[in-house]
């Protein structure tokens, strides 16, 4: 895969897990890896179907047109994500203005993409990559490796909202997904399937609710955030007119 090489144990937990490839019960013995490879131990109890993963193939929408093995779409119907989770519009004010300011390679660069685990108005681990679908394997394995709990974590990414992304997070059964970008007709359709609250085009006191908008809370005043700054404002970004009810 191309990715700029940090973490690579961790970039590799996460894909495995995201592909369906490794289960939140199973053993990592082990993590090995050179200049480009990475190879994961993993003692469990169940009969591995790999092979058969491997032989079953499905394009997404995600960067370069991006991949998915196996039944991975099938499985998506039998998870159910948190319902007491909740986004209040003050966290989503918050969030977007300290990601957005924060140091990183996304501001320097440009080309490249961040992803955020969030917790309230708290980001808690940030990962870049060249695609977002690298940078949210990331956050999954860090997530299995630190045994953190996604019920009530809300995820942000710079990236465009796909299927590849809406896929990836439902399979780390995390509730929330935030977006500065935009979004596509499949990834939506997903999201609304699978019970998700997606969130577009945030950029300061602006956003677009797509699905699952019974866990926003509407309790911040509007007049007390402000309009993000351009000098911060992502490269590529336009300023938006329309704000979510």
């Amino acid at each position: 895969m191309m990715t700029i090489g940090d973490h690579p144990d961790i970039l590799a937990v996460g894909f495995l897990l995201n592909q369906g490839m490794l289960q939140p019960d199973d053993e990592i013995v082990g993590i090995d890896y050179e200049e480009d490879i990475a190879t994961v131990v993993v003692r469990t109890a169940r009969e591995t179907d790999y092979e058969e993963k491997l032989k079953k193939k499905v394009q997404t929408s995600g960067c370069a047109q991006g991949t998915v093995f196996g039944d991975l779409l099938e499985e998506l119907d039998g998870i159910e994500l948190s319902q007491t989770a909740r986004l209040k519009t003050s966290w989503l004010y918050a969030l977007t203005k300290k990601i957005n300011t924060e140091p990183s390679l996304y501001l320097k660069a440009g080309a490249i993409h961040g992803c955020v685990l969030c917790k309230e108005d708290s980001p808690l681990v940030y990962m870049e990559d060249v695609g977002r679908h690298n940078a949210i394997d990331k956050i999954a394995g860090f997530m299995f490796m630190n045994a953190i709990s996604p019920e009530d974590k809300i995820f942000y990414t710079t990236g465009r909202l796909t299927s590849e992304m809406i896929i990836k997070c439902v399979k780390m059964r995390i509730p929330i997904l935030v977006s500065r970008s935009g979004f596509t007709a499949w990834g939506v359709e997903l999201a609304r399937q699978a019970g998700l609250t997606l969130i577009g085009r945030a950029r300061g006191k602006r956003f677009v609710c797509l699905s699952g908008i019974e866990r926003v809370e509407f309790d911040a005043d509007t007049n007390a955030f402000e309009e993000e700054d351009r000098k911060h404002a992502r490269k590529g970004s336009k300023p938006e007119t329309d704000q979510a009810p």
